[in-house]
């Protein structure tokens, strides 16, 4: 079964940020359903993996 999150800080950045890209893309389209599914999921998964990169060793 595949890890739910990588191995090492720069890929985990990488995650994050766009993560973090497509949680203001569904921000800035919270009057529609699919951006208000879209914000909420996507805040999900970067709480998640904002906790799992800060638990990486440097």
């Amino acid at each position: 079964m595949a890890p739910l999150y990588v191995q090492n800080r720069r890929d985990g950045s990488r995650l994050l940020s766009s993560a973090l890209v497509i949680c203001t893309i569904g921000a800035t389209q919270i009057q529609q359903h699919w951006g208000v599914l879209l914000t909420s999921i996507s805040a999900v998964v970067c709480i998640y993996w904002g906790y799992a990169y800060s638990r990486l060793e440097r």
